[in-house]
């Protein structure tokens, strides 16, 4: 009977240090639950939105097969293979459905975040974030994506940590595959436990690990919603009607610099991952961040 109530007692134990673990390392959520509450606008609908971001232990769909780590920053890339994939959606618009081959190539998995960016501001390569950026020194936002970032400073980072910013071709490749799926995930329509976009009522980005079950084929997360991505390209809005069958890199020049991923406050038709945006290279942003590719021969 002692050794039952024993072994109870060190479930119990072992159930509130797990709890107290992730509450630590979750501050964030805790936080803007506290912030909500004291406004008056904390509901449970709120609540289970936000919660549903985590797996939860569901299993995590695509998982790389081949992936490694950088030795800059930390970054796990996954690896995009060579071949031809559908690109745009439609024989109208920015955005004409076209058949483009890409050569293999890495990309981030997640969003770079605060934690990374910092290693770059300390070793003196990269800039700061501007000043707006009240998440980038603060601990528990250490795992969110770093935003307030011009088109210039993303393309700083990613040349020091050996990378460079995806073109428009790979970034929607390593968001939806070779099938031309609208989504990350395949076609569902989008919900709280894949993304965050409007209706998950979170209203700002949050860990770029959230969100492991709307993955894409490749393995990365948050290619839809959480926050905008700049792209390398500059902007054309009738590119894909001339655009080369092999490797496309964008128009030679431009006023605007591509950003794709829609964010946290766009709705579902908006964070398609065909969906195209653009915006000046050298304006920051709270919605606006960015991952890095690279060559795979590297």
């Amino acid at each position: 009977m002692k050794k039952s109530r024993l072994i109870t007692l060190l479930v119990f134990i072992d159930i509130i240090i797990a709890i107290s673990v992730m509450a630590v390392l979750n501050l964030d959520v805790l936080l803007r639950f506290i912030h909500s509450y004291q406004k008056g606008t904390l509901t449970s609908e709120q609540i289970h939105l936000d919660i549903a971001s985590f797996d939860l232990g569901q299993p995590v769909p695509n998982i790389p097969a081949n992936a490694k780590t950088s030795q800059m920053d930390g970054m796990i890339q996954v690896n995009v293979p060579a071949g031809e994939f559908i690109m745009g959606v439609g024989a109208k618009g920015n955005s004409v459905r076209h058949v483009v081959y890409l050569d293999a190539f890495w990309v981030d998995r997640v969003e770079v975040t605060n934690a990374m960016y910092k290693i770059c501001v300390e070793a003196k390569a990269c800039s700061l974030p501007a000043d707006e950026n009240i998440y980038f020194r603060k601990w528990i936002y250490r795992d969110h994506p770093v935003v307030y970032i011009t088109w210039f400073e993303a393309d700083e980072y990613c040349r020091w940590a050996g990378r460079r910013l995806p073109t428009e071709a790979e970034w929607e490749k390593s968001a939806r595959g070779t099938d031309a799926r609208e989504y990350p995930w395949g076609n569902t329509s989008p919900n709280a436990r894949l993304a965050n976009f409007d209706e998950t009522l979170i209203l700002q980005a949050v860990s770029s690990f959230r969100y492991s079950l709307g993955t894409s084929p490749y393995g990365a997360i948050n290619m839809s919603g959480n926050v905008r991505e700049w792209i390398a390209d500059w902007y054309g809005n009738n590119y894909y009607e001339t655009s080369p069958y092999a490797n496309p890199q964008g128009p030679e020049t431009g006023e605007f610099r591509v950003l794709r991923s829609g964010s946290y406050n766009e709705d579902r038709r908006e964070i398609a991952v065909y969906r195209r945006y653009h915006h000046d290279p050298h304006s920051a942003g709270i919605n606006r961040g960015f991952r890095c590719a690279q060559d795979a021969r590297k």
